[in-house]
């Protein structure tokens, strides 16, 4: 499966920076959450087998970055 980095990017950086948003009630953690969780997404990306959708993989992600935050 090829996925293409920036189209991932641009489908779900909205919704991972609201989810991060929500989360965390400040507009500046979310913003670097958000920005970290995309560099480890693209890290890992070849991880991703697809049993899940990509949407709620990288809303793990993101929710386990912010935890570590």
């Amino acid at each position: 499966m090829r996925l293409d980095f920036n189209d991932i990017y641009r489908t779900y950086f909205s919704d991972v920076y609201k989810f991060i948003l929500n989360l965390s009630g400040n507009k500046e953690i979310a913003e670097d959450v958000t920005q970290e969780t995309f560099i480890k997404a693209l890290k890992g990306i070849n991880k991703f087998n697809g049993s899940c959708k990509l949407s709620v993989w990288l809303c793990q992600i993101a929710k386990n970055t912010y935890f570590s935050y």
